[in-house]
C-alpha cells in the first residue's frame, strides 16, 4: 500500500458557527488543530487543506498544509462533502502527487480533541481490516431501542425501533454507537465508485467521548473550550 495522504476539509460558509474552521479555540484555529496532528504522524506523507475561502487559504498555509482550491458550487450549503472528497483526489491524481494505491485520510477541523493515536489506529484499522472504508464511533448517549422517539402517524410518539420484548434497563438493549468526524480512512477507488461514506463495507475505531466533540454550533465549540486543556489534543495546552 502507498502513502497516507491526508485531507482537510474546510469551507467558508457555516451558518451554525459562523467562521468556525478558524474559529480560535484556546488560541488556534480550528483547522490548524486538524493540520497539526496530521503533520506530528511521521506516517503521513502530507496534508492538504481543500477549500473556497481565502481566510482560511491563509490559515492552512501558515501552519504548512497544501491548499487545494475548491470551485464555490462544490463549496456551497447543498454540496455534497463526498464531491468535493471526488474534487480532491482527481486534482491531487492529475497532478501526479496521489496514485490509486495511496491511502486517503480526512481530518474534518471540527473534531479538533482527537489525539494522534485515534488517527493511527484508524489507519491500522483500515490496512488489518478487510473493508472499503474505516470510520470513527463513540459510545452512543441515547437508544432507537429504549429512548429515541418518532412520531407515528395517529401523532403519538412511538421508539424509533420497537424491540422484540419490553425492556425495563437500557443495558437490555443492543449496542449502538453514535458516528463522529474524528478521522475517515478510505482508498481514491472507493470514493470515486461509491457515492456515500456508509455504501460500502464499514470498519470502526471507537474514541472516548471527550475527544469525539463535532462542533457545529456555539453550544458544540463551548463544550470544547471546557474540555480542550484536559484532553490537551496536541500535546502543548496542559497548564498554559
Amino acid at each position: 500500500m502507498g502513502k497516507v495522504i491526508a485531507f482537510v476539509f474546510a469551507r467558508g460558509g457555516s451558518k451554525g458557527l459562523p467562521g468556525k474552521n478558524i474559529k480560535l479555540l484556546k488560541g488556534i484555529p480550528l483547522l490548524a488543530y486538524s493540520i497539526r496532528i496530521a503533520k506530528n504522524l511521521n506516517l503521513i506523507d502530507s496534508v492538504y487543506v481543500s477549500t473556497d475561502c481565502s481566510d482560511i487559504e491563509k490559515v492552512a498555509v501558515e501552519n504548512g498544509a497544501k491548499v487545494i482550491k475548491r470551485p464555490r458550487e462544490l463549496a456551497s450549503d447543498t454540496a455534497s462533502e463526498w464531491d468535493a472528497w471526488q474534487h480532491a483526489v482527481t486534482y491531487l491524481m492529475g497532478q501526479g502527487c496521489m496514485t490509486q494505491d495511496d491511502l486517503f485520510l480526512s481530518l474534518p477541523a471540527t473534531a479538533p480533541l482527537r489525539k494522534e493515536e485515534d488517527v493511527r489506529a484508524c489507519i491500522d484499522e483500515f490496512r488489518r481490516a478487510e473493508v472499503d472504508i474505516v470510520i470513527t464511533i463513540r459510545d452512543a448517549e441515547r437508544s432507537p431501542y429504549f429512548n429515541m422517539m418518532k412520531y407515528n402517524d395517529d401523532g403519538n410518539l412511538d421508539l424509533v425501533i420497537t424491540p422484540d420484548k419490553v425492556l425495563s434497563r437500557r443495558q437490555e438493549t443492543p449496542k449502538v454507537f453514535d458516528v463522529t468526524t474524528v478521522a475517515y480512512v478510505t482508498t481514491p477507488s472507493y470514493i470515486f465508485n461509491c457515492h456515500s461514506v456508509l455504501e460500502g463495507i464499514v470498519g470502526g475505531v471507537k474514541v472516548p467521548n471527550e475527544r469525539s466533540i463535532d462542533i457545529d454550533t456555539l453550544y458544540d465549540f463551548k463544550i470544547a473550550e471546557a474540555l480542550v486543556e484536559d484532553v490537551d489534543p496536541l500535546g502543548c495546552l496542559s497548564g498554559g
